[in-house]
Order: C-alpha cells, then sequence, then structure tokens
C-alpha cells in the first residue's frame, strides 16, 4: 500500500486495537469476577472502578505499539516477533499504570485483573494480527493488492528506480509502462493512462528539462492521476526530504532532526511529567541545597546565565551557584590552563569552585533547578548540553552547530559517558550529533535509566 492508504491503514489499525485493548480489560475484569468464590478469592469490585485505566490504555497502548514497530510489515514478521513486540509494549503501559497510581494516588483495585489482562490482550492483538495477515495475502494472490503504476522519465533514471524498488514495494505496486518522456510525444503518456486504468505516474526526471515533466504532471492532473516525483535531484548526506504546505505554496523540505510527530509530542509530555515530579519530589533537597550554599559562600543561592537553546534562540538558565561571586571575572586569568580542546571552558581543578559546589557538581545537584526550563519548554530532559553565549560564538566549524538543531537537555550521551572524561570538545559533539540521529523515545529513556547510576555514583564528575 501506498502513501495515504498506507497512513489510514496505520490509524485504522491503531483505532482497532485500542478498542480491543478496552475489550481486552473488560474481559479480564469479566473472567476475575467468574472466579471470585472459587479458591477463597474475594468479590471483585464493579468495572467502574477500572474506568480510569481506559484514559490510559487507548491513547497509549497503540502508541507503545508503534514505537516497538508492531506496524511495520506484518506479513514479513514471525509471530514470535510479534508476541515480543507486544510484551514490550504491554511492559511499558504497566509501567505509566504504575506510575500513574503512584503520582495521582489511585487505586488498583485487583492486580489480578492487570494479569489476566496481560495474557488476554496479548492474546487478542496476535490473533487479530494474524487474521489481518492471511486476509492480506490472500487478497495479494490474487492480485487485489498491486497497484498499476507508470514509471516515466529518462531512460537511465527509470531504469535505475525500478532497480531499486524493494520485495516489499514491488509486491504493492505492478509497473505496466516504462515512458521516456524526453523521446517520447506526451500523447503517449495519455494513451498509456487509458490503456492501463492506472492511479499513480512515479517520475524519475531529476535530469529531464523540467518542462517536460511540468508537461508531464499537468496531463496528469487533467486526468485525475497522481503523479509523484522522485526528490532525489538534490543530494543530501544526513538531510531527510519530506512534502509541505507554507500556506498556498508547496514546499519540498529538508529536515536534520524529528519532524513533528506522537513521539515529538510525548517528549514534551514526558517532559513536562518529568519536570514537574522532579520539582515536587526534590523541592526539599533543592532547599537545603539552596540554604547550605547561602551559608557557605556569600551570594545567590540561583546562579543564571544566558545559554544557547534551540536554533542559538538566548534563554535564561538556571543552576545551584557552585563557584564564588567573582568566577565570572576570573574566568579569563584561568583561560591557559583550559583542559577542553575547542570553545569550551573545562578545568579539572576550578580555583573558583567553593568546597561545598564540588559536592554539588559531583552529584549533579547544581543542575536540578534546570527542571524549570524544562518545565517552561526552553529545555528538555534529554538533549545536547547548553553552553553559554560566548563559546558557541567561538565553534570553529559550521557543523558543530547542528548540535543546536534540537533543544538542550539536562542529561545527554555525554553525561553517561564519563562528563569531565571527555576531553575533546570534537568527541563532545560526536555523541551529541549521534544522539540527534538517532533519536528515539526508547534512546531518551535509555539515556535517562543511565544517567541515576552515572549521577549517584558521580562517574566522571569532579
Amino acid at each position: 500500500m501506498l502513501g495515504r492508504r498506507q497512513e489510514l491503514n496505520l490509524q485504522l489499525n491503531q483505532l482497532i486495537d485500542a478498542v480491543l485493548l478496552v475489550l481486552s480489560l473488560w474481559g479480564a475484569h469479566t473472567i476475575r469476577g467468574s472466579l471470585s468464590g472459587f479458591q477463597d478469592l474475594p468479590e471483585i469490585e464493579p468495572f467502574k472502578a477500572f474506568l480510569w485505566l481506559i484514559v490510559l490504555i487507548m491513547p497509549f497502548g497503540p502508541l507503545f505499539l508503534d514505537l516497538q514497530g508492531f506496524y511495520n510489515f506484518p506479513a514479513q514478521k514471525s509471530v514470535l516477533k510479534s508476541l515480543a513486540q507486544i510484551l514490550q509494549a504491554l511492559l511499558w503501559l504497566g509501567v505509566l499504570i504504575a506510575g500513574s497510581a503512584i503520582a495521582f494516588r489511585l487505586n488498583i483495585n485487583s492486580r489480578s485483573v492487570l494479569v489476566i489482562y496481560a495474557f488476554l490482550s496479548s492474546a487478542v492483538l496476535l490473533l487479530k494480527e494474524r487474521i489481518a495477515v492471511a486476509y492480506i495475502r490472500s487478497r495479494a494472490r490474487l492480485g487485489e493488492y498491486r497497484e498499476k503504476v507508470i514509471l516515466a522519465g529518462s531512460a537511465d533514471e527509470v531504469l535505475q528506480l525500478s532497480s531499486r524498488f524493494t520485495e516489499d514495494q514491488l509486491a504493492e505496486i505492478e509497473i505496466v509502462k516504462q515512458i521516456d518522456i524526453s523521446r517520447e510525444p506526451m500523447s503517449e503518456l495519455v494513451r498509456a493512462l487509458h490503456e492501463y486504468s492506472v492511479g499513480r505516474v512515479i517520475f524519475a526526471a531529476a535530469q529531464t528539462e523540467l518542462q517536460l515533466v511540468e508537461k508531464a504532471v499537468a496531463a496528469c492532473e487533467i486526468e485525475g492521476v497522481e503523479a509523484w516525483l522522485l526528490a532525489d535531484f538534490i543530494r543530501t548526506s544526513i538531510a531527510r526530504p519530506a512534502f509541505d504546505m507554507f500556506g498556498p505554496q508547496p514546499m519540498l523540505v529538508f529536515r536534520s532532526t524529528p519532524d513533528t510527530s506522537w513521539e515529538v509530542l510525548t517528549k514534551r509530555t514526558i517532559d513536562l511529567i518529568g519536570s514537574s515530579a522532579g520539582l515536587v519530589f526534590l523541592s526539599p533537597l533543592m532547599l537545603i541545597a539552596a540554604l547550605a550554599i547561602r551559608c557557605t559562600s556569600p551570594g545567590a543561592a540561583i546562579f543564571t546565565q544566558m545559554r544557547a537553546g534551540k536554533h542559538g534562540r538566548p534563554f535564561r538558565m538556571f543552576k545551584f551557584r557552585s563557584m564564588y561571586s567573582d568566577a565570572e571575572q576570573r574566568r579569563h586569568e584561568l583561560e591557559a590552563f583550559n583542559q577542553m580542546s575547542g570553545p569550551v571552558f573545562k578545568l579539572e581543578r576550578d580555583p573558583r569552585i567553593t568546597p561545598l559546589g564540588r559536592i554539588l557538581r559531583k552529584y549533579s545537584i547544581d543542575e536540578l533547578p534546570q527542571l524549570i526550563n524544562v518545565f517552561l519548554g526552553e529545555m528538555s530532559l534529554v538533549g545536547p548540553r547548553p553552553l553559554p553565549l560566548y563559546e558557541v560564538a567561538n565553534f570553529a566549524n559550521p557543523a558543530q552547530r547542528r548540535r543546536l538543531s534540537v533543544k538542550p537537555g539536562l542529561t545527554c550521551l555525554w553525561q553517561i559517558s564519563g562528563r569531565n572524561e571527555v576531553k575533546d570538545f570534537e568527541t563532545w559533539v560526536k555523541l551529541d550529533l549521534q544522539y540527534i540521529d538517532n533519536w528515539s523515545i526508547w534512546l531518551d529513556l535509555n539515556i535517562l535509566c543511565r544517567t541515576v547510576p552515572a549521577v549517584l555514583f558521580g562517574y566522571g564528575a569532579r
């Protein structure tokens, strides 16, 4: 399936799975209720006591399944692969339910219902997928799922394009005609549209005169046939092409960072929940740290500095003060002893750090006020660490600015890779770009989990 049909199919699948997950919860409650009285099991509460779970299950169940790749190429997956993806999604759903129950003091009325639910929902989702796969294969054998398409463009480009189609793509399309629009008259394209009753023409025409491509697209427009133009005439190594609209103007967009999606919205949701919970539960520690700073050295407890945010946009970052009040004035005196290559200033035994500040830095307590920046949307829980504006202005390589293409974060790959053990700024940037190019919700969660022991044991911190 191509284009919108594939997208609609995904959305329909997710909607069906959301309904099945809710029905599985009702079925688990019914099964548990029928067991009441057997083996001294107590009576179960009415189903309305479980309704709050539906608020989590319906949106997040399909989302977790999607993040596990459950909807990708179902016909090519084994049953065990699908089952593993379902179980992983249900595990994260269980973590979300448990976290919500703790955070909002919600009552999980019968844990046995959730145990039965895990088994029942796994079986139902797996059965539904196998039925769908059997249906797809039966339709494919009859040729009903193969869409007729015409390839158009220069002969060489059309040949190259057809050779790059994968088995999965060829199972979805039937190439009924290849037309060289640079040599054949436009009437040949129109005749082929009528003869083969196609609904889509794919153009591979980077080397074809633009006027010919425009005429061919116009012919498709008159016939009401979709025209797809291969967007490989601009070569990029990282940025991914996408189509968008700017008002009435069609735009081909090359993005090297994640586009707005459910994953991006989920990341922001995690930032809001995580920063809110952190500010509430860590407020006693933050209060103690603030009082200790005021009592051990003169100056304010909170240090603020302008840092470079997303796309270099300045914002005021908050930290607990870990240095003496004249630290900024003394920085120029110590620049000759800088131990970090590049524009960043790092000194192993920085004399500007207070005795208490060394403890705060070792366990990253000085970073806790940045939860406010995360809550305000200026930072994220995970992302490249924000640098002062004067350090960003001294970037020697323009490619280093790509680390500014996403929101800065509290923690990152650098944080869990030894922090102050990393002495080369190029290595630091490489870790940041590795994060950006491979970003996913699961990478964020992995970094957050690995940050906890790194902070508790002070790995790489001084």
